[in-house]
């Protein structure tokens, strides 16, 4: 296997604009992130980046960043594009969708979804879950639960579905982290396609990948990691920076 890392990241969150590069604790998100995905180990680390701000900030902390057009209507688009800039002879046959937004993201989460690619023949693509917070969880539109066939030592599972809706019963409901590692062919043929159906009515890209019959496996973190979407979010994860202190 020959791993590489990238990170899509953009200026124009709706949300939070401007939040690649928001301080956390003296540094920029997007080099926290960098930096995380840099501690994995998992292969080489390069942010794909929609605007010229973004890529000067990680080449002031000595990272390595490509500039893609900012008109790309996804990251999946972006890390496309950065990936034909870096890499055109085809040599990274494993491509890892990093959110920039993840300041905190373990890196052996990382670890463990490349070496799912690794261990599973039949994996096309590899993404990672963790367990419910809460029990609000299971009917906030909001987190993304993943259903599972999970394996029996319990660290791993093949995706079944994906769904915003309510789940019941007494099993464990697993909220779905937005990492993702591709088989490099998986990657090209699933942004060649349409949104598919499931994906449009459920609003979640990787039915698209499992109506195209790819086969999607996920690692289960301990925990989710903070995902910065909100002021209220990043305010949490500078408090959390200053509590790493």
């Amino acid at each position: 296997m020959n791993p590489i890392v990238l990170i899509p990241a953009r200026m124009a969150a709706t949300r939070l604009p401007g939040k690649p590069l928001a301080d956390i604790e003296g540094i920029p998100m997007i080099v926290r992130v960098l930096r995380q995905a840099e501690a994995a180990g998992a292969g080489p680390v390069a942010v794909a980046a929609g605007d010229a701000e973004i890529v000067e900030a990680v080449q002031d902390a000595g990272g390595r960043a490509v500039l893609t057009d900012p008109a790309l209507p996804s990251g999946s688009d972006r890390i496309l594009a950065a990936l034909a800039e870096l890499d055109p002879e085809g040599r990274h046959d494993l491509v890892v969708n990093l959110q920039g937004d993840m300041p905190f993201v373990e890196p052996s989460v990382l670890a463990h979804c490349v070496a799912l690619l690794g261990r599973e023949a039949g994996c096309d693509i590899a993404t990672v879950v963790a367990p419910e917070s809460s029990l609000a969880d299971r009917a906030n539109p909001d987190v993304v639960k993943a259903v599972l066939a999970l394996q029996p030592d319990g660290r791993s599972g093949r995706a079944l579905y994906f769904t915003r809706s309510t789940l019941y019963g007494e099993a464990p409901v697993w909220r779905h982290i937005g990492i993702y590692g591709y088989r490099r062919a998986a990657l090209e043929r699933f942004n060649a396609a349409p949104p598919s159906p499931l994906e449009l009515r459920e609003k979640l890209e990787q039915l698209r990948a499992l109506e195209l019959g790819l086969s999607i496996w996920a690692a289960v973190a301990e925990a989710a990691p903070i995902s910065v979407d909100t002021p209220a979010d990043l305010e949490q994860a500078r408090a959390h920076a200053r509590g790493l202190r």
